[in-house]
């Protein structure tokens, strides 16, 4: 569904954000995309989406490459960006315009995923507050019913009830032919959602691994003492222990814990690497 093949882009020839990036990203999956700020998390969605083209290298969505922004490659599509825009117009003339792009759209879908966010579509839209306005188009594009969804920051302004209704939905809206791809790092408010985890970081995919595949290769817990001659991918010491990320060596299972999971990747990659390829 998606491809990266050496995938490399910069603002400048002289600063690559990314360089040589190959990624695959298959349907039927909810992918957080994790980073530091200043990763590149949004640049590769406006690659992905055709609004940014790579330097070098490939990348397919849908069998189409987005550079082109091809009608046909368009309607599969859907990308909500951190900094929401909506046009001084009702809902029912944003629905005239900007629905008949999209094949799939289901105007009952649309409607009841407005009233299941809480959002009130009488009058113009930019009479909405921030938050009322990203949920409106949350709903759009969930309603556009399109191959990929992809979502820059979504739950930025919004508030913790609108934050679970946002995890309900998008639990009930992936498909088997539908690839959701969230980048956050609001790492917090992806916990119980997504299947699958990508890290990104020093121009690169630190990790790309499913919550089953991650269960597998590390352990989460608290100790009072960290086991000798363990592999310690990230601890942290708190009241009741040490918080700790360890090489999943008597397969023992646990709970994942995305923020000390980010935290240890990204702290240190190299460790994580040597873990997920042995």
């Amino acid at each position: 569904m998606i491809h990266t093949r050496n995938l490399s882009f910069g603002y400048s020839r002289k600063n690559l954000l990314f360089q040589n990036l190959t990624l695959s990203l298959e349907p039927g999956s909810i992918y957080g995309l994790l980073g530091k700020n200043g990763a590149g998390k949004s640049t590769l969605l406006k690659n992905l989406a055709g609004l940014l083209f790579p330097t070098s290298g490939t990348i397919t969505v849908n069998g189409f490459e987005p550079r082109k922004r091809q009608p046909s490659f368009l309607e599969t599509i859907y990308f909500i960006p951190e900094e929401t825009y909506v046009p001084a117009l009702g809902a029912g003339r944003y629905l005239d315009l900007f629905a008949p792009f999209y094949p799939k759209f289901d105007e009952l879908q649309f409607r009841e995923f407005l009233e299941a966010l809480g959002v009130k579509s009488e009058g113009r839209l930019t009479g909405l507050s921030f938050g009322q306005q990203k949920k409106f188009l949350i709903a759009f594009g969930l309603a556009c019913n399109t191959q990929v969804l992809l979502l820059d920051e979504p739950t930025n302004g919004l508030d913790i009830p609108s934050k679970s209704r946002f995890r309900q939905l998008l639990a009930s809206a992936v498909t088997p032919e539908r690839a959701i791809i969230i980048s956050t790092h609001q790492v917090r408010d992806l916990d119980n959602l997504i299947d699958r985890v990508i890290i990104v970081g020093d121009g690169d995919v630190l990790l790309s691994a499913s919550v089953g595949h991650i269960s597998d290769k590390l352990c989460f817990k608290t100790v009072s003492e960290i086991p000798a001659g363990a592999e310690v991918l990230y601890a942290e010491k708190s009241l009741r222990g040490t918080a700790v990320v360890l090489k999943n060596t008597d397969g023992e299972e646990s709970s994942i814990n995305l923020e000390q999971l980010f935290n240890g990747v990204t702290d240190n990659p190299e460790l994580a690497k040597h873990i997920f390829n042995n």
